[in-house]
């Protein structure tokens, strides 16, 4: 297996994974839970979110990873249960926080061997058409693979808080920017998107 690039600094990605055999990566609502507060405290140092969902078998994420100066100024972090860490490279967080969640799982439920596929997927994402489509896809995942009916009624995804004005960790101001407001990204939802800047995902309909 060939070994993916590392994570460049001050860069756009699509970052996603699935389940091992295509198996369940979440089996009950406390697992979506636990993967958003182990995400936060692994990547939040190294990289700004922007859009996520978490489905039953894999997950999609659009982050851009900080730059090496921005790491550097939280390069310690508080840990409640040991004192302080150091914060590895962007790749080794991602790598770090996937080994802990798979961990915690396989200890849940009695499980054992690999979680996720593995190397987790990276795509740079180079270009505003990319970021524009990648978005709206994200979002409309739940529904494309039939879990609801309304991709924007599924709780596991950026969409809820990315129209809200309550507090988010996520980039809302940038992503709703980019989509010259708040009504013009609700419009955009709701038009076809153009798969070709994204045609890469459709090789494992992930």
């Amino acid at each position: 297996m060939t070994t993916p690039p590392p994570l460049l600094y001050d860069q756009y990605y699509h970052i996603f994974n699935r389940g091992n055999n295509r198996e369940n990566i979440f089996i009950e609502e406390r697992n979506y839970l636990y993967f958003m507060e182990l995400y936060i405290h692994h990547i939040a140092p190294v990289a700004d979110t922007y859009t996520y969902c978490l489905l039953r078998n894999h997950f999609h994420l659009l982050v851009r990873i900080k730059s090496e100066s921005e790491i550097q100024t939280s390069r310690v972090i508080r840990n409640e249960v040991s004192g302080t860490r150091k914060v590895s490279s962007p790749s080794l967080q991602f790598g770090n926080f996937f080994n802990a969640y798979a961990k915690a799982i396989n200890q849940a439920y009695a499980r054992t061997g690999s979680l996720f596929q593995k190397p987790f997927g990276r795509i740079l994402v180079t270009d505003n058409a990319h970021l524009f489509h990648l978005v709206r896809y994200i979002h409309y995942n739940p529904q494309k693979h039939g879990f609801v009916d309304d991709y924007r009624t599924w709780p596991y995804s950026s969409y809820p808080a990315l129209i809200s004005e309550k507090p988010s960790r996520l980039q809302r101001a940038s992503i709703l920017d980019w989509f010259n407001g708040r009504e013009a990204f609700l419009t955009a939802h709701q038009e076809e998107i153009d798969l070709k800047p994204i045609s890469y995902l459709l090789q494992d309909d992930l």
